[in-house]
């Protein structure tokens, strides 16, 4: 073959089989997976899909900007965040499914709504679809990943050595996720009147979310030693997000907090509208075509 054409060469593959996106070792291939004595392992699997979701919900959602964003480098930057993300989810369900005697893909595409663990910020909607902007998007990853780096910086020390290698294995991406939100915060919050003004207005829109984040589940409560307790990481990331906005010249907004349901919010499986049509999509191909592989 002479390979000029990229599809050509796939054709000439000994595996029949072969197609990107397959033959990826096992999530947790090479990490210690013994469970922690002492630890109940309904409460570590529920946590561990707390975590998971956040990373799989979120990674679906930037990926909706592939071929959307302002520049080319921005939808290579977005993919591969997307993708560190589903790297983290990836490990973390899997852990999960050793309790509940499910798999990583039964766990992201098998479950209904109600049974996903993540955070409200991972799921709202804020683009590209109808009503979406590249502002918003920038403001929930600098909020994300700030509070996701100080989580995971604490994690390291785990006494659950799944969850303590996924944290080290994750602390210089989630870096880099922070970096480059804060490099675009400041490059439109100090730019021109129209982008500052499209900063200013996706902090307004990702700000009632920012509550839950640090707001303690009873599971995370029980597992002392194994699980972060989010309450005490606020004062690291509110440092951090009011540097960042300083630089950017950019208000910190009111510290308003988005409606629950009878005191329930994501963490326990309590969504907003959007996420119904997020999994809709995610999870459209698997339960279309059960089974099915490459």
């Amino acid at each position: 073959m002479s390979f000029d054409n990229a599809y050509e060469s796939l054709l000439g593959h000994e595996d029949a089989h072969w197609a990107f996106g397959t033959g990826f070792s096992e999530a947790l291939s090479g990490v210690n997976r013994e469970f922690p004595a002492g630890v109940d392992r309904d409460d570590l699997a529920a946590y561990c899909l707390m975590l998971g979701d956040d990373a799989l919900i979120f990674s679906q959602r930037l990926s909706e900007w592939c071929s959307r964003a302002p520049e080319l480098e921005e939808d290579i930057a977005l993919a591969n965040i997307a993708l560190d993300l589903l790297g983290q989810a990836r490990m973390l369900l899997t852990r999960a499914g050793e309790v509940l005697g499910k798999s990583e893909d039964e766990l992201a595409y098998l479950r209904d709504e109600r049974e996903f663990r993540n955070v409200h910020l991972a799921e709202i909607d804020c683009g590209p679809g109808p009503g979406g902007d590249f502002g918003t998007t920038i403001a929930r990853l600098l909020v994300f990943s700030t509070w996701r780096l100080a989580l995971f910086s604490r994690l390291r020390g785990s006494a659950d050595p799944v969850l303590a290698a996924v944290a080290e294995k994750g602390l210089k991406e989630i870096a880099y996720h922070r970096d480059h939100a804060a490099q675009w915060t400041v490059r439109l919050g100090d730019g021109t009147d129209e982008s500052h003004r499209r900063m200013q207005a996706g902090l307004e829109r990702v700000w009632p979310f920012v509550d839950e984040l640090f707001a303690t589940h009873a599971v995370e409560a029980r597992l002392a030693g194994v699980a972060v307790d989010p309450a005490s990481v606020r004062s690291e990331v509110d440092g951090v997000l009011d540097a960042v906005l300083s630089a950017a010249g950019l208000q910190r907004p009111a510290d308003t907090k988005a409606a629950r349901v009878a005191g329930m919010a994501g963490r326990d499986g309590v969504h907003t509208e959007a996420m119904g049509f997020l999994l809709a999509e995610l999870q459209h191909l698997h339960r279309s075509l059960p089974g099915a592989v490459w």
